[in-house]
């Protein structure tokens, strides 16, 4: 990974400072479309759905900075189609993976991996997929767009501390716009445990989960970016990252925290790899924090001591 884009990331030059630039696409993002479950229907249609989701991601202009190509964001949308509800109707699931590059390394980390089971849209062959930030008129472009800011955000606050505010809130802001759709996903009360897109983006700008955004910096930044050459400090400084998040979970601002969910979600086998050759001391206290945190994973920290029984 090029040092241009990290200090890109880092100065977040206001770029009307050189009114001259042409912006230009944000996103390397590889979509896969499988309608396996789905028997007897047209698999161009699927086909014909997969190339126009790809070309609508790729090729829109989401944001007024400037990308080379070779900066572009990696990530990857995979929809699942389950059922056709009508001839034009489809419902599924859709899965949003985020890589971040790690400095001076090969070595990309995931930062988002989760799954929205609420996916439920229109599609109309060859009728072109078209984002107005002003209005809600399909559910296919506002939840690709909601999720496109959130790869933004998510990338953005990696490099910048709380440097992805301005894409969450356009994810909000799509979210509000969205509140009379029919379909779920939206609204304060669909789904279960709070998991869906409302209390996502309203999770990330709440200022009780600021601590988790911090981590997401403080990680990557001080963190992993300096694995490579000073592996220790590396890791001390994950610790006191982990900190963050023991807070935010320890104030409890909601019952559920799907914010905190989403994130251990994505970096559980990492950190057990990162510690696993750790010193004892050092391990004890990462284990500690991680089980009282993210105690569903809990047999999976273990191994961070035992290599091999998670």
């Amino acid at each position: 990974m090029t040092l241009l884009r990290f200090l890109k990331y880092y100065l977040l030059t206001p770029l009307v400072l050189f009114p001259t630039i042409i912006y230009s696409q944000e996103l390397n993002c590889n979509v896969q479309v499988s309608a396996q479950s789905i028997q007897g229907s047209n698999r161009e249609v699927y086909e014909s759905m997969q190339r126009d989701i790809y070309e609508f991601l790729n090729n829109t202009i989401w944001t007024k900075h400037v990308f080379s190509y070779a900066e572009r964001i990696d990530c990857n949308i995979l929809i699942n189609l389950t059922s056709q509800l009508s001839a034009g109707e489809f419902k599924g699931t859709i899965q949003v993976q985020l890589r971040r590059p790690v400095f001076n390394t090969t070595y990309n980390s995931t930062i988002l991996n989760f799954i929205d089971n609420n996916f439920q849209f229109e599609y109309v062959e060859f009728q072109p997929l078209e984002f107005d930030p002003s209005t809600h008129r399909s559910n296919l472009v506002s939840v690709l767009a909601y999720y496109t800011y959130l790869i933004l955000g998510f990338d953005y606050d990696s490099f910048s501390l709380m440097g992805g505010t301005e894409f969450f809130q356009m994810a909000e802001k799509i979210v509000s716009n969205a509140q009379n759709a029919p379909e779920a996903g939206w609204k304060p009360y669909d789904g279960s445990r709070n998991r869906n897109r409302y209390w996502l983006v309203k999770n990330l700008l709440d200022k009780e989960y600021e601590g988790v955004r911090q981590f997401i910096y403080d990680y990557n930044i001080n963190g992993l970016d300096k694995m490579e050459s000073k592996i220790s400090e590396a890791r001390l400084s994950i610790v006191e990252s982990l900190k963050l998040l023991q807070e935010v979970y320890r104030k409890k601002p909601d019952p559920y925290m799907y914010l905190m969910q989403v994130v251990l979600e994505s970096k559980s086998d990492e950190l057990v790899n990162i510690f696993t050759p750790a010193f004892p001391e050092e391990k004890s206290r990462v284990i500690q924090i991680l089980t009282e945190i993210d105690p569903s994973n809990k047999s999976k920290y273990a191994g961070i001591n035992n290599p091999g029984t998670q």
